[in-house]
């Protein structure tokens, strides 16, 4: 059976990111921080880091009830609301950023695009990712957001592999 617990917005403090996931998973909270590896340069030493996809979010699946838990984390600005309740995020979303995370493809951060057609991907590695369709060629762009938070993130897909939603 599926959680329907619904997944929020945690948003974080500049660079809080990591602290506010551990804090949340010690509280037994389920918290997504997806990260992405780039290398860092000094004058004497290259380092892989891994840094957010999103800089100042992290999610968090989380009842109503533990709202307060989860805003007195040290670190956590707030969590992304309207009309005075947190904001839900679909499920599907955070789940597509997963899957894009974990298959190692290549992305980059990229701004949300509102135009398009969305679109879900039928074969590959990606297979059952739900995105929007940035550009068809021999590939295209697909662009896997969260609307709440107004980010995305986009990798290259081939086209036949994409039908639309």
């Amino acid at each position: 059976m599926a959680d329907t617990t619904p997944w929020f917005a945690v948003w974080t403090r500049s660079r809080a990111e990591k602290a506010v996931h551990d804090q949340l998973v010690r509280k037994e909270v389920e918290v997504f921080l997806p990260t992405i590896t780039r290398w860092s340069r000094w004058k004497d030493r290259k380092k892989r880091l891994d840094v957010p996809l999103f800089p100042g979010y992290c999610f968090a699946r989380f009842d109503e009830r533990q709202l307060l838990s989860v805003v007195s984390c040290q670190g956590v600005a707030s969590v992304i609301h309207f009309d005075g309740h947190p904001a839900p995020i679909p499920a599907i979303e955070i789940e597509s950023i997963r899957t894009l995370v974990t298959s190692g493809l290549q992305c980059d951060p990229c701004p949300l695009i509102k135009e398009g057609s969305m679109v879900r991907v039928v074969s590959g590695p990606l297979k059952g990712v739900v995105g929007r369709l940035e550009k068809k060629a021999a590939h295209a762009r697909l662009v896997l957001s969260v609307d709440l938070i107004g980010r995305a993130v986009s990798v290259t897909v081939d086209a036949a592999d994409v039908r639309e939603y």
